[in-house]
């Protein structure tokens, strides 16, 4: 009587070697760009090497999947985080923050320079990417000169947005203090959702309303989601 076991031995992965040539991720991203590559053919690129259980490729997905797929969790992880991946050592782990961090820097050197600001639109080039790398909510004022061009960015608070009834007084203390002439504000939602709580509205209303009394304008308040905004002038909610 034959073994079953005998007929259809279990394999082990295949190597990056053992693939396809064009399954190999260093041939396609030769042949096709690296636009052309997922996200796990990417990382397995960096790895060059995967472990005796797993190619590079299964392993950048094994560790994808550990961070539920997101690039912005895996780049805010810590060493030791990232080497809680079974297959991640200490060296693969550095090789990933440091190829990541060069993806921000990039971003940041990408970013058109915002001299003036004529709508929300500029006010998102301006500071999408340091939102949408904040897990806590932060809220952020734009300090304006008379022609609208940014005098300084400045941090209000973060880690939640309680206890507004300081903040009016806290924004336009720098305000007054830079002789700014108009401002903006911007914070982020966590969950991804930019649309304005009550709260939003009514913080905006109040902010107004103190800015108007020491003859400063508020211009905007923008809302920051994942990857989306909400404009509240635009919304007509100012």
């Amino acid at each position: 009587m034959t073994n079953d076991t005998d007929n259809n031995p279990v394999r082990r992965p295949a190597t990056v070697r053992e693939m396809a040539e064009d399954d190999r991720p260093r041939e396609r991203l030769e042949q096709c760009g690296a636009e052309a590559l997922k996200d796990a053919e990417l990382m397995a690129v960096l790895f060059r090497t995967g472990t005796r259980e797993t190619n590079a490729v299964a392993l950048a997905e094994l560790l994808l999947g550990h961070f539920d797929h997101s690039l912005r969790r895996i780049s805010q992880a810590s060493l030791e985080e990232l080497q809680q991946v079974k297959g991640i050592g200490r060296v693969k782990a550095i090789e990933i923050k440091a190829a990541l961090e060069l993806g921000k820097r990039l971003e940041a050197h990408k970013r058109p320079a915002v001299e003036r600001i004529r709508s929300s639109e500029d006010v998102v080039r301006l500071l999408m990417h340091k939102f949408k790398e904040y897990e806590t909510e932060h809220f952020k004022t734009l300090l304006l000169n008379t022609k609208n061009e940014v005098l300084k960015t400045i941090e209000v608070s973060h880690g939640g947005i309680d206890g507004t009834e300081a903040m009016p007084r806290d924004v336009l203390r720098q305000a007054v203090r830079e002789s700014a002439a108009a401002i903006i504000v911007a914070h982020n939602h966590p969950s991804g959702d930019p649309e304005p709580s009550r709260a939003d509205i009514a913080l905006t209303k109040r902010l107004s309303e103190a800015a108007q009394i020491v003859g400063i304008s508020l211009l905007d308040h923008v809302v920051f989601g994942d990857g989306r905004h909400v404009s509240l002038k635009e919304r007509g909610l100012m």
